[in-house]
Formats: C-alpha cells, sequence, structure tokens
C-alpha cells in the first residue's frame, strides 16, 4: 500500500492515477445510486449521477484549497 503513495505523490502520474481511482469509486458508488433511487433507473443513468455527484465533490475540495490557500496557486 506504501507503494501505491508513493506513485500518486509522483507529479506526471497523479492526473491518469486520480482519474482511475475516481472510475474506481465509481464502480462502488453507482449500485448505491440505483438503489437508493425511489424509482427504477438504467445503469448508466445511476454510473452518471454518481459521477456528476464525485465531480461536484472534487470541484468543491478544490475551490476550498484556492479559497484558504491562495500562495499555491
Amino acid at each position: 500500500m506504501n507503494n501505491v503513495f508513493h506513485f500518486i505523490g509522483e507529479k506526471p502520474n497523479r492526473i491518469p492515477l486520480s482519474l482511475f481511482l475516481l472510475l474506481c469509486l465509481n464502480v462502488l458508488l453507482a449500485p448505491a445510486v440505483q438503489a437508493a433511487t425511489p424509482f427504477a433507473i438504467s445503469r448508466s443513468a445511476s454510473y452518471a449521477i454518481a459521477l456528476l455527484g464525485l465531480m461536484t465533490l472534487s470541484v468543491s475540495i478544490y475551490l476550498f484549497v484556492v479559497i484558504f490557500q491562495p500562495e499555491k496557486f
């Protein structure tokens, strides 16, 4: 597990690995979204809703960091 965190910390590999981890999290989250809806939705719609939620959370965290640590950017 330590190698994974070291691999994430390297600058050139951050974006592809981050996208991969985001998609893996989406695979785990989409069935929960599909099960939580009161009406029947398609599998692709549940993946889209889960991905939209994860992207919203990611942008919120990014903006929070930019507001409170502007000297890094």
